[in-house]
């Protein structure tokens, strides 16, 4: 065996905390894209090279899922790990489905993020994006482990609405804890984003770093800059998905420059499923944005780590957004925080595609704000009698169970057929 070989066998036996240089993270968080809304997931309307690249070079994760169907709950999970009820950010203090402007509460000091845990490590952290974890100032990002912030502190229509009590101030566009700009120019927000990312990963490309990147789109109202308005075939909505290619091209066109693409995992994902309307697609699953159906919480999910992710690859295992927190902590030879319940598991094991690597959830869970509307475990999910919500209009639904290996559409009913599948979930 040469000297090269036994370098390389070297590194992939030893554990991956034990590396010289941890590895750098690129989380890309869209908001509101669905599961066939990209190429490598089935679109045909979006051209989407460069997230496609991100599956050829590394790993399609095809059953992985956002905790909640809308957006304050699903970001909580991602950076702490847990299930949005646990850090209480399933609603707001109305008992809405999400935080809105000049809100009472909002992620608590007391969670411990991704970003808290990574900068222990001594890692580099910036949030550029949409933030929706509470506008205040003690719930901001550079409260929960941020060394800075440029973004917009809500969803992008939350700006002033007539249609509420209270009127909203204009969108605010911050910097760290400053408003700079109000309202903000959506038309410039992917542009901007993109730029403050590149300028964090060149100040920090001799260090490890941790970059979140939630996407204010393509949430609606749908903005694209000029260069992408009405190019897609997909109307508003397909020009703010390539707008967002784009930029993803120019950060992995970034890491590939500064040669620091192999010490750097970049995954690619969205906060939960197509809205029903203005033009997103869920592909083959049923229901949407808002439901427990698997189109609102099975979301598009690629990983590239050139020479630890196997190129080309695809995972069908169950895995969350929880998942991010232990997996990036064991990656940085750190730890999830010992004191409270961590619901997300390390799933290193399947991004480096290892034969039998199984996912680590026994059953995952389907939240509907306070209540529990459906639990999968393997292939089977069940959904609990309910009410659901379809065309504007609500309806009951009663115990139901599907086959998710055989109809990904949930379009078959099979709980007569398997009833101590149903009695045990």
């Amino acid at each position: 065996m040469g000297r090269l070989a036994v370098v390389l066998l070297a590194l992939f036996a030893a554990p991956l905390d034990a590396l010289e240089r941890p590895p750098s993270y690129v989380v890309i968080f869209c908001d509101d894209l669905g599961y066939g809304d990209i190429g490598c997931f089935g679109s045909t309307k979006h051209r989407t090279p460069n997230i496609d690249r991100i599956a050829t070079e590394g790993m399609r994760l095809t059953s992985f899922y956002s905790t909640s169907g809308v957006c304050t709950p699903s970001r909580s999970s991602l950076l702490t790990g847990c299930y949005p009820r646990r850090v209480n950010m399933h609603q707001n203090a109305a008992g809405e489905w999400v935080l809105f402007p000049i809100a009472r509460k909002g992620l608590a000091p007391a969670e411990v993020t991704i970003a808290e845990v990574l900068r222990e490590r001594g890692y580099a952290t910036a949030c550029i994006g949409k933030w929706h974890l509470g506008d205040q100032r003690p719930f901001l990002p550079t409260r929960q482990g941020f060394d800075s912030y440029f973004g917009i502190p809500y969803s992008n229509d939350m700006g002033v609405r007539q249609r509420r009590p209270v009127e909203n101030p204009p969108l605010p566009l911050m910097r760290d804890e400053e408003v700079i700009e109000a309202p903000a120019d959506q038309t410039t927000l992917t542009r901007r984003y993109t730029e403050e990312a590149i300028a964090f990963i060149r100040k920090n490309r001799d260090r490890p770093f941790f970059l979140y990147l939630p996407h204010t789109f393509p949430h609606w109202p749908l903005h694209s800059s000029e260069r992408f308005r009405g190019k897609s075939a997909n109307g508003p909505f397909g020009d703010t998905v390539e707008e967002i290619d784009w930029s993803t091209g120019r950060l992995l066109d970034t890491l590939d420059e500064l040669d620091i693409a192999r010490t750097t995992l970049v995954l690619f994902t969205s906060d939960n499923g197509a809205a029903s309307r203005h033009g997103g697609s869920n592909g083959q699953l049923r229901g949407h944005k808002g439901s427990v159906w698997e189109g609102g919480m099975r979301v598009p999910c690629v990983v590239r780590w050139p020479g630890v992710v196997p190129a080309g690859s695809t995972c069908d295992e169950v895995t969350t957004t929880m998942d991010l927190l232990p997996t990036f902590a064991r990656l940085a030879g750190a730890a999830p925080p010992a004191d409270r319940v961590i619901d997300g598991r390390d799933i290193g094991t399947l991004l480096r595609g290892e034969p039998g690597a199984r996912s680590p959830h026994e059953a995952f869970f389907y939240y509907f704000r306070d209540r529990l509307g459906a639990v999968r475990a393997g292939k089977w999910k069940l959904h609990l009698p309910g009410v659901e919500r379809r065309r504007g209009r609500d309806r009951e639904i009663g115990l139901q169970l599907y086959d998710l290996d055989a109809d990904i559409a949930e379009s078959r009913n099979v709980a007569a057929d398997h009833p101590v599948v149903v009695k045990r979930l």
